[in-house]
């Protein structure tokens, strides 16, 4: 499945270009996985459903039939151990609205990613493109800007209302529906008509979609009456009747757009925080209760105090002194209204918190699946009152040099978090990688490994090694191309459809722990930094010694040779769980720490667990190789080896014993090096926490605050998430 990647833009891209072709191919893609399923091939299950749920997102004119035996197949795989639980559930779920009401799928995904205005779906995506100028060639950053833009350019809101509503009336009448005469007039009609069509649409799909079982009946009535008030009776009669003109024209393609991208190259360390604040701040100042809006964006300004959260009352206490407001009104089935009597209304208000939000670990949204039913991921209440309408989708080009920078910017922003609540209840942020390494060099200038977290994806889940790693070399192909002039067609946008197709069909998680280091110098005058990488971590010798006075003297009976006496000082990983520290004197030449597994290491799912399970100290490991010196006696005299020595463990502290210094490297990233270390010790990196978290905590009950202090003494990682298409296949 070496060309898996381009054999599915090909195959979708006949698709787009022949919309006819779209039952056949969702027959044979079904009747493949049913075969898969027989024969248990499970390898090939999640890559041909995920090109299915593709085909039928976008295509019309499917049969009811169809969606029935994909929905049924969904619900067998159920029984079947994760990832194909987990993905198949999504698209169960997806499939169940999309067969009562056609389109739904299509209408939703549009609106969200167009960010077209929508009073019954609200909800807003962005796809954040960042790329560091100092990694990435410029001829791939050209081509990607070229791209985007062309696709900017045709995707205007009124073609893609104009999508919608032809997708959507084509999908619910199907061969009923004139699409050649429903095209040219929706092509004519002004901005105004085809804001009123596109609204009423909307409208009739999304009230029948969120009925608790919708007709497929009534859904068609209501799209027939938009329809014939646009063609009038007597056209949509010939349409139904397969006219002439219906036989002649071929149906016109509907292309699903692009999603809105931004393209950002990554200069400024608060760059992140700042898109994602200004994704905000246009719309969701209209969203908030009063108590948010005491929490408001100023994330960019100095960091304030915590609001309090209570309103004081004015009034006499009792409810039927007061008429309903805006925000309190009560139907007649609620439990208020039940009760009836007099109530106590207004007063102190006090703030039921939720203790995922205070730990943060709802960042990623709620625990468990991560849905796509057409809604940004993670879309439930983290508060009262405010929904996250909003979804990040962060992708970042490069190597592991800039997903050591993605996950410096991570950190930034669960540490704001703790400090002024903004985006958290908010904002879904979902992480995205492709990895775009630098053209193959001679083998004496060959840099170290670059690639090693996208090999470790590719391992993890191998339609992401198919689909996005096999594409490195394609990219810097189409990258150093001259644009076809001679051509009158549009050449089809490669390296755009393929994010498209990732950051739409890449919805489960790999999390990877973040390691953070404290480093101390020779010079005792500077205070000791911080720091955290994500991959590795080099320790390197310096020639360069401290002055004598400067460190305490060498040890009697220390042999002068290569490298530098240390003290590692670590706890052993065991499977038992029993912590066991080791203490241990060598001298060496230079250590790497791994916080990735080596390709010989078998993927297992513990190894990077979501927040809800709190990883053991052996799923979060180090894989340290220390490259010791061994003395040798002989009649020849003394002579020195090299021996390598790996271990694992989650902690550790590494101090130089004689006046050698150490040279530290962050992610491989040559401007991210520490010289001048004498000392630095290695930890999981904890969630950040700060005095906000206990201001909120005098608002929790007594058994949320014993449970706030349980979790505070036993702080959780800090995991960071990376979506590829089915997680970790066993």
């Amino acid at each position: 499945m070496e060309s898996s990647g381009m054999w599915r833009w090909s195959l979708h891209k006949k698709v787009e270009r022949d919309p006819s072709k779209s039952p056949a191919l969702v027959r044979i893609l079904l009747r493949e996985l049913e075969k898969a399923e027989s024969e248990d091939l499970r390898h090939v299950i999640i890559p041909l459903l995920h090109t299915l749920m593709y085909v039928l997102t976008k295509a019309t004119g499917i049969a009811e039939e169809l969606y029935r035996r994909t929905y049924a197949f969904c619900m067998r795989l159920l029984t079947l151990p994760a990832p194909y639980c987990t993905v198949a559930l999504d698209c169960a779920v997806r499939l169940k609205t999309e067969t009562a009401v056609p389109g739904t799928l299509y209408q939703r995904l549009v609106i969200a990613e167009q960010n077209l205005p929508s009073e019954l779906y609200p909800y807003q995506e962005r796809v954040f493109l960042f790329v560091d100028p100092e990694l990435v060639s410029p001829s791939v950053c050209s081509a990607l800007l070229l791209e985007i833009q062309a696709a900017q350019e045709q995707q205007t809101p009124e073609a893609c209302m104009r999508h919608v509503v032809s997708h959507a009336l084509q999908a619910a009448l199907g061969e009923a529906c004139h699409a050649g005469a429903l095209q040219r007039k929706l092509q004519a009609s002004p901005r105004h008509a085809l804001e009123r069509i596109f609204h009423a649409v909307v409208a009739a799909v999304e009230q029948m979609a969120s009925e608790p079982s919708p007709s497929r009946e009534g859904h068609l009535e209501r799209l027939e009456e938009i329809y014939c008030s646009l063609l009038g009776p007597a056209a949509a009669a010939r349409g139904r009747c397969g006219g002439h003109d219906a036989l002649q024209d071929r149906p016109p393609s509907i292309p699903l757009p692009s999603p809105y991208i931004t393209f950002h190259l990554w200069t400024d360390e608060e760059q992140l925080w700042k898109e994602l604040v200004l994704f905000l701040r246009p719309r969701s100042q209209m969203r908030l209760s009063a108590d948010l809006e005491a929490l408001d964006l100023q994330g960019l300004l100095p960091d304030r105090e915590l609001a309090r959260v209570s309103v004081l009352s004015t009034d006499s206490g009792i409810e039927r002194d007061l008429p309903l407001g805006a925000d309190e009104l009560l139907t007649p089935s609620s439990p208020e209204m039940e009760h009836g009597g007099l109530q106590r209304k207004g007063g102190m208000k006090k703030r039921a918190w939720p203790l995922d939000l205070l730990m943060l670990g709802g960042w990623d949204g709620p625990p468990g699946l991560h849905r796509r039913t057409g809604r940004p991921d993670g879309d439930g209440e983290l508060l009262p009152g405010v929904s996250r309408l909003h979804t990040a989708r962060v992708l970042v080009l490069g190597d592991d040099r800039m997903l050591g920078r993605l996950a410096q910017a991570y950190h930034s922003l669960r540490k704001r978090e703790t400090q002024k609540f903004c985006l958290t209840p908010r904002l879904s942020l979902q992480l995205y990688y492709i990895p775009v390494l630098a053209a193959k060099k001679p083998a004496a200038s060959r840099q170290p490994e670059l690639g090693e977290l996208a090999a470790f994806l590719g391992r993890a889940d191998p339609w992401y090694q198919n689909t996005v790693n096999t594409l490195c070399p394609a990219i810097h192909k189409l990258a150093e191309m001259p644009p076809s002039l001679g051509s009158s067609r549009t050449v089809d946008p490669f390296i755009l459809d393929v994010i498209t197709y990732y950051v739409r069909m890449g919805t489960q998680p790999i999390y990877f722990q973040i390691y953070t280091v404290k480093i101390f110098f020779g010079d005792l005058s500077q205070d000791p930094p911080e720091d955290i990488f994500l991959t590795e971590l080099t320790v390197k010798i310096q020639d360069s010694k401290l002055p004598k006075d400067g460190f305490s003297p060498r040890r009697k009976g220390v042999a002068e040779g290569p490298g530098a006496e240390l003290s590692i000082c670590y706890q052993k990983a065991l499977l038992s769980h029993r912590a066991q520290e080791v203490t241990v004197s060598l001298r060496a030449t230079g250590l790497v720490l791994k916080a990735l597994p080596g390709s010989d290491t078998e993927v297992s799912g513990p190894t990077h667990c979501p927040p809800t399970a709190a990883p053991l100290p052996d799923h979060t490991c180090l894989n340290v190789s220390v490259t010791e010196v061994v003395k040798t006696s002989n009649l020849a005299g003394r002579s020195f080896s090299v021996v390598t020595n790996t271990f694992r463990t989650a902690n550790i502290r590494i101090q130089s014993q004689d006046q050698r210094l150490l040279t530290l490297l962050l992610d491989k990233d040559s401007r991210r090096t520490f010289r001048d270390v004498v000392r630095f010790e290695v930890a999981p990196c904890p969630e950040p926490c700060s005095g906000t978290q206990k201001s909120k905590a005098l608002w929790l009950s007594s058994h949320q605050q014993k449970e706030m202090e349980r979790t505070r003494a036993m702080p959780k990682p800090l995991l960071m998430p990376i979506n590829t298409f089915s997680g970790i296949v066993q």
